[in-house]
């Protein structure tokens, strides 16, 4: 009973090296079917330099602001964007004069 098993055993594992010895055959002389990926570096984004900023903290009317937040709201705009364009404009305006 023993002997039948180990001889079972043997031609498993005959039939087993067999599967992997051809594997590794098609493995070595077949070319690839697919498409192998390309890898390339990533190229890093460059983003405009900002102006340096600094804080500018003022009182305004309360209506005023709301009317801002409501404007920005309209035309998705930030309130700092608001204030930066109607300043410019201000001072552009001055300076033609």
């Amino acid at each position: 009973m023993i002997a039948r098993w180990a001889v079972t055993k043997n031609k498993a594992m005959d039939d087993y090296k067999k599967k992997l010895g051809s594997l590794a055959d098609k493995i070595k002389n077949e070319k690839p079917q697919t498409p192998i990926q390309q890898v390339l570096p990533v190229k890093p984004i460059t983003q405009p330099a900002k102006a340096e900023e600094a804080r500018f903290n003022n009182w305004i009317p309360r209506e005023l602001k709301r009317k801002i937040k409501a404007y920005g709201v309209q035309h998705d705009l930030s309130q700092k964007e608001i204030t930066i364009q109607a300043l410019e404009k201000f001072l552009e305006e001055k300076r033609s004069r």
